[in-house]
């Protein structure tokens, strides 16, 4: 089905030889960020012979492949319509890795990302998918700061979740889950991993590091992307077991948000009680993430930069799972 939607294969190199690690990055829009990409796959410590590349981009043209004579390299062009899911399928179809890189179009790894990863999926057999953690670029601002805070709360131990902007996994395991659900739009990772975690374990290592390049550095289109990526929290649900870490994303941002509607009621009917109430239901998951954060950057982050971040980052996701759900009744009408 996805080999339907492909529109079509801009440049092959080396297609037919098998490969050991396919790097699979699914793209859209600006390519400086790609480029950088695949500069840290070229500035591996690593026989790139045994590497190919594969980009699935829907810009209308893609220009970067000739500045990569050393790699295998490979661009896609996809239709618009597609997910980020069905871009990563698609990559992974086209690939002839024994080993799966994905990676998305904006991070920076370090030279021994690849070398190390091997080595830490290889060690333990249980061990099924693997990621390395984030680190600043240069000059972060506070935004920057505190997402890579967030990203490095567990570090070295097996976790139930690991974002997708670098994995690493065999060929095997990645069939074995089905690949990416096509289905959502966002979210995909949460669905993609917990799947994988029903096979083995998820390990997020120190050992190699990348920076997000695309990392939001301010509160406008962090707000913007947080609608964006809320709207399939309610739809990565389905067909998954919930640990009970994860119900408070689903909860406490639309609980933000109502403990916000109780206080501009409680001020129009001139209820204090019920303005209190509303204010309280507000404040105390804010404030008790903010400190929990304040606390995991050491005091290396301003309260108030943490304060500001939790008081966009909740309305923002309330606003994307509402989004969501008013998407999910329209096309349920639509097919009736």
């Amino acid at each position: 089905m996805a080999s339907n939607k492909k529109r079509q294969i801009q440049e092959t190199r080396g297609a037919t030889q098998l490969m050991l690690v396919s790097f699979i990055i699914p793209h859209k829009g600006r390519e400086e960020m790609l480029v950088q990409t695949i500069e840290s796959i070229q500035s591996q410590s690593f026989d790139l012979a045994s590497i190919e590349v594969i980009v699935v981009s829907q810009n209308e043209s893609l220009d970067c492949a000739e500045h990569f004579n050393q790699l295998s390299f490979t661009t896609l062009l996809a239709d618009n319509n597609l997910t980020i899911s069905e871009l990563r399928n698609l990559g992974a179809q086209q690939s002839s890795g024994e080993y799966l890189a994905f990676l998305d179009a904006d991070v920076k790894l370090s030279n021994n990302w690849l070398s190390t990863m091997l080595e830490l999926l290889e060690e333990n057999k249980e061990r099924k998918l693997v990621s390395a953690m984030q680190i600043n670029g240069e000059a972060p601002p506070y935004l920057e700061q505190i997402r890579t805070v967030l990203s490095n709360a567990e570090l070295d131990q097996n976790v139930s979740f690991l974002p997708g902007r670098n994995l690493f996994l065999s060929r095997n395991t990645f069939d074995a889950v089905g690949g990416f659900p096509a289905h959502l739009v966002t979210c995909e990772d949460y669905y993609f991993t917990d799947q994988v975690n029903q096979l083995g374990t998820l390990y997020y290592s120190s050992k190699a590091n990348y920076v997000h390049l695309g990392e939001d550095k301010e509160l406008k289109p962090m707000f913007q992307k947080e609608v964006w990526r809320g709207q399939s929290n309610l739809q990565s649900i389905k067909g998954r077991n919930i640990p009970l870490r994860e119900v408070p994303s689903f909860l406490i941002p639309p609980a933000v948000m109502f403990g916000v509607l109780l206080f501009a009621i409680g001020l129009l009917i001139h209820n204090s009680l019920l303005s209190l109430f509303g204010l309280t239901i507000f404040l105390l998951p804010v404030l008790a993430y903010t400190f929990r954060l304040h606390s995991l950057a050491k005091g290396s982050i301003p309260f108030i930069e943490v304060l500001k971040f939790y008081l966009v980052y909740f309305p923002a996701r309330a606003k994307g799972t509402f989004l969501g759900v008013i998407r999910t009744i329209s096309v349920k009408e639509a097919y009736k």
